[in-house]
C-alpha cells in the first residue's frame, strides 16, 4: 500500500473517501466541523437523525454530501474526548479501515491523527495506522488457488497532519513502513507449512535478504556444527531427514569497533515433539515454532531498510524435531558447544537445546547485548496469555529498555523472575543439568536453562509462545515481536 503525508484542509482535499472523527455524543472533531460548515450543516443533520452517536469504533458512510466534492465521507466514532486512549484510537482506526475496504475505494484521506490521544504522540499514531492498514490487507491464505484478498482494496492512504509536524510525520512514516514490512515477512514465514518452510528454505530467505539489502550472510551446515561441537542442536535434528542450517546474518551499519547487538531466533520449522510426541490435536500449529527466527529476519529487514547506524547480527539455529529410529531419546545425555552436559528428559523441550548452542556461538562476536526470541514454553501462555510476551533478564537496565520498546511499539513484554531459587529444578543425577525442571514455573526454568550459557555477555530472553500466533478462526502468525525489537534497535541507534 502507498502512504503519504499531507497538510491539506478538509474542504480542499480530494479523495475517494475522506475520514473524520465524531466524539460522543455527536460532537464533531475540528476537521468534521469544517466539512459540516462547507456542506451547510449536512453532517449535523445526519447525526441528529440518530444514525450515529460517536461511540468508539462506530462508523457511518455518507455518499455525495452536498458541496464537499468527495464521493464519500466516513464518520468514525472516537468515544468521549477525555477518554480517547491508545486502545480506543486503535479500535477506531481499525473500524475506519475496515469500512473503507468494504467500499472498494482505491484511496482515502485520514483526518484522525491530530486528535489528542492519551499517552500517544504523532509518531505512535502514524506507525500504528500503517501497521493496521497493512494488517487488514494481509491474507494468510497465500497458497490457496483462489485468493482471499478482495478484488478492490485500499491502495493509497493519505495521512493528514499539521504543517509544523511534517518532519516528525515523515520519520514516523519511514519507520512504520519498515516495521510493517518486517511484520509482513515474519507473518508469511510463520504461516508457511513445514513441507515448504524447511531449514533450507529459511536459509534461502536469509540469503535473498542479504542480496536485497547488502547484508552479509553465512550458512553453517551439519559438518560445521559437528566441528564446533554443537551436540545439543545436533541431537534435536537426529530424527529429521531435513538438514539443519545455522544462519548468521549481519547488518554492519555502525563502526567496525562498535560491539554488535545479537538477536538469536529459535528456528524449529516443525515440532512434533520428537520421541516425547505431542498430542495430535492442533499439532499443525507447530509450524509456527520458527516464529522466533521469523521475527529476527523481520527485525533485521526493518533495520536494514532504515539503515540504522548500528551493528546487528541475527543468529538462527534451524532444524525439525521429529520422531524416528535415530531420534534422540528421553534419558540421552549430550554435550553442548559450551562443554556442559545435558540430560534430555523430554525431547519436546528442544528449543532450549538448539538455543543453548547458538547462545554459546554468540560469544565470538563480543556482543553489546544478546536477545533470544523463542516460542519456548506453553507455560508462558498459561502465565501471561496472548497479550504480552514473557521477558527474562537479570539486568534491570536491559529489562527497562525492552519494556519501554514494547510500550512504544504497542507490542508489550512483561518481566518474569529469573532467580537462583529456580535453578535447582534443573539438577540431574547424571549430567550437568536436565533440559526440563518439572511443571512448576516451566517458563522460568526454561529461561534458567538458557541463562547457564550466557555468562559472558549481557542477555535477555523473550518467550513469545503466547504472542507469535493466533489460534482458532483467525489462525495465523502475528509478526510479533518485530515491532518491539525494531523499537529496541531504534532506541539503541538514537543513543549512539
Amino acid at each position: 500500500m502507498e502512504f503519504s503525508i499531507k497538510n491539506t484542509q478538509p474542504e480542499k482535499q480530494r479523495a475517494a473517501c475522506i475520514v473524520v472523527g465524531v466524539y460522543e455524543t455527536r460532537q464533531l472533531s475540528a476537521s468534521a466541523q469544517q466539512l459540516d460548515n462547507l456542506s451547510q450543516n449536512h453532517l449535523t443533520r445526519i447525526l441528529a437523525m440518530g444514525d450515529m452517536d460517536g461511540r468508539v469504533g462506530s462508523t457511518l458512510m455518507l455518499h455525495h454530501a452536498p458541496d464537499i466534492g468527495n464521493d464519500r465521507v466516513l464518520l468514525v466514532g472516537l468515544g468521549k474526548a477525555k477518554e480517547l486512549d491508545r486502545k480506543a484510537f486503535l479500535t477506531s482506526i481499525n473500524a475506519a479501515l475496515a469500512a473503507i475496504n468494504d467500499t472498494g475505494a482505491p484511496n482515502a484521506a485520514l483526518y484522525l491523527l491530530e486528535e489528542t490521544v492519551a499517552n500517544a504522540d504523532l509518531r505512535w499514531k502514524i506507525e500504528q495506522t500503517i501497521l493496521a492498514a497493512q494488517a487488514q490487507r494481509h491474507t494468510a491464505g497465500k497458497l490457496k488457488s483462489k485468493k482471499d484478498a478482495p478484488a478492490k482494496a485500499l491502495k493509497k492512504l493519505t495521512l493528514i497532519v499539521e504543517p509544523a509536524n511534517n518532519k516528525t510525520a515523515e520519520i514516523a512514516l519511514a519507520e512504520g513502513r519498515a516495521i510493517a514490512a518486517g511484520v509482513e515477512l515474519a507473518k508469511d514465514l510463520g504461516n508457511l507449512p513445514g513441507n515448504i518452510c524447511t531449514p533450507s528454505y529459511l536459509a534461502e530467505q536469509a540469503l535473498d535478504m542479504s542480496k536485497e539489502f547488502s547484508l552479509k550472510c553465512e550458512i553453517l551446515e551439519r559438518k560445521d556444527m559437528e566441528k564446533l561441537g554443537m551436540g545439543a542442536l545436533l541431537a534435536v535434528t537426529q530424527g529429521s531427514r531435513q538438514p539443519p542450517k545455522f544462519i548468521v546474518l549481519r547488518h554492519n551499519g555502525g563502526k567496525k569497533t562498535d560491539a554488535p547487538v545479537v538477536l538469536v531466533g529459535k528456528g524449529i520449522t516443525f515440532d512434533a515433539g520428537g520421541i516425547s510426541l505431542k498430542p495430535a490435536a492442533e499439532m499443525d500449529e507447530m509450524k509456527y515454532d520458527m516464529c522466533g527466527a521469523a521475527s529476527v529476519l523481520g527485525a533485521i529487514r526493518a533495520a536494514a531498510e532504515l539503515k540504522l547506524p548500528l551493528n546487528l547480527i541475527g543468529v538462527i539455529p534451524s532444524c525439525e524435531n521429529l520422531p524416528d529410529g535415530q531420534a534422540v531419546k528421553p534419558g540421552d545425555i549430550v554435550t553442548s558447544m559450551s562443554g556442559q552436559t545435558i540430560e534430555i528428559l523430554n525431547t519436546d523441550a528442544e528449543g532450549r537445546l538448539i538455543l543453548c548452542d547458538a547462545l554459546t556461538y554468540a560469544e565470538r562476536f563480543d556482543p553489546a547485548v544478546v536477545i533470544d526470541i523463542a516460542t519456548l514454553t506453553g507455560a508462558c501462555v498459561i502465565a501471561l496469555g496472548h497479550h504480552v510476551s514473557g521477558l527474562f533478564t537479570e539486568d534491570d537496565a536491559l529489562a527497562g529498555e525492552l519494556e519501554r520498546a514494547g510500550q512504544a511499539a504497542h507490542d508489550r513484554a512483561w518481566r518474569m523472575p529469573l532467580w537462583e531459587d529456580y535453578q535447582s529444578q534443573l539438577d540431574s543425577n547424571f549430567a550437568d543439568m536436565a533440559n526440563i525442571g518439572g511443571r512448576p514455573a516451566g517458563s522460568i526454568t526454561a529461561a534458567c536453562f538458557l541463562s547457564r550459557f550466557t555468562k559472558k555477555y549481557n542477555w535477555a530472553h523473550l518467550d513469545i509462545a503466547g504472542t507469535a500466533w493466533k489460534s482458532g478462526k483467525e489462525k495465523g502468525g502475528t509478526g510479533r515481536p518485530v515491532p518491539l525489537l525494531v523499537h529496541f534497535l531504534l532506541a539503541r541507534a538514537a543513543a549512539i
